[in-house]
């Protein structure tokens, strides 16, 4: 039985009338720039996140790239990021004209590790991006305390509609933040039709801010405040989103309950495999199923064979990448982050994902460690 990572025809067939319609509304309207379904899931989206505002661009690294424009991060500013996620975080503090200074991550989570970001701040640090990887929020109210007063910008590109309890109190991805970012690339629990992204904040004044950067620095036609950007969401992706966004919490407790079903299942392979761990303060939406494998490679070699779909989530951390060497850092200087590069795979874990998929995932991998 074939079982590929991920399944986007299964999904589109359970609600391509709605999706449809929705489409078909922004075509007979002849609105694609901006207008009500735009403004519509921005509304949405906010208050799913729990945030006052929430501003469409054009992807989830333009979210990043007009974020940190709108701190005001530029040349001669040092940014704080992990080296274990996504190019577009490092990528976009580089492209702000900062310098992106990384440090390592924690080998449960994954996430990046509060008490290293102590120790990284200097007087140029401006910003802070931690990333909620693999669906997982970062632990953001231990970064406040280790850096503060300096802002973070919570690229939450994997986790919409995850949370984390903080004080007490459940959190929304987005919500704790200076800015929140969203992408919506096809991928991603909530994805879109093609890129999109979004900018959440509780703050009117860097609301109003992203508002002119994503519209070439004005919301006044042919008046120009500032130098911004060309990065407005579409408003037929927006149409897209806004159809799937009513399913949004049974999709992602279905990848919650796959991801059970896994762990479960993979407890019996210790220390061979090590399934996620998400930590109690946090509710996990499971944008991934990561685990850590030994004999990755191979591991991913076999299924490969039995035809299951897999990918590595991340190969080579940001650190070592040929296009930060300019930094100065070295093989062995993150070790935890090279360490779950050499040995993170992840799993099959889409909604649409049938039980008998996953026993098929689950008896291959018991089929590699135990022949």
């Amino acid at each position: 039985m074939a079982v590929p990572l991920l399944d986007l025809r299964a999904q589109h067939a359970a609600i391509k009338d709605g999706v449809l319609r929705a489409m078909m509304e922004v075509v007979d309207a002849q609105t694609f720039i901006l207008g009500e379904p735009v403004s519509r899931l921005e509304r949405d989206i906010a208050a799913l996140s729990h945030t006052r505002f929430a501003v469409g661009c054009a992807s989830g690294t333009d979210a990043l790239l007009l974020a940190l424009r709108a701190l005001d991060v530029g040349p001669g500013d040092e940014v704080i990021t992990t080296p274990f996620t996504f190019f577009a975080t490092a990528g976009t503090i580089h492209n702000a004209g900062a310098t992106p200074v990384f440090v390592d991550i924690d080998p449960v989570t994954f996430n990046i590790d509060p008490e290293r970001v102590a120790a990284a701040v200097t007087p140029r640090t401006r910003a802070i991006i931690p990333v909620d990887l693999f669906g997982q929020m970062a632990a953001l109210e231990r970064i406040a305390a280790a850096a503060p007063g300096v802002p973070q910008i919570e690229d939450a590109a994997q986790s919409i509609g995850a949370r984390r309890s903080i004080d007490g109190e459940w959190r929304m991805a987005g919500e704790a933040v200076a800015i929140g970012t969203l992408s919506f690339f096809p991928s991603k629990n909530l994805g879109a039709y093609g890129d999109g992204g979004m900018m959440l904040t509780q703050n009117e004044g860097l609301y109003r801010r992203l508002l002119r950067l994503r519209t070439h620095g004005g919301v006044k036609t042919y008046i120009h405040d500032e130098v911004g950007y060309n990065s407005r969401l579409d408003a037929l992706q927006a149409a897209v989103l806004g159809a799937k966004l009513p399913h949004l919490a049974e999709w992602s407790a279905r990848r919650r309950a796959h991801a059970a079903y896994y762990s479960a299942a993979f407890a019996e392979l210790a220390p061979h495999v090590c399934p996620p761990v998400v930590a109690p303060e946090n509710e996990s939406i499971f944008n991934q199923y990561t685990i850590r494998a030994e004999r990755r490679d191979a591991l991913q070699a076999h299924l490969t064979a039995r035809h299951i779909g897999t990918a590595i989530y991340y190969p080579v951390p940001l650190h070592l990448q040929p296009c930060f060497v300019y930094l100065g850092y070295r093989a062995g200087q993150l070790p935890e982050a090279e360490r779950a590069a050499g040995e993170v795979l992840s799993l099959p874990v889409y909604p649409e994902l049938t039980r008998a998929q996953q026993d098929e995932v689950i008896d291959a991998v018991r089929a590699f460690y135990r022949p």
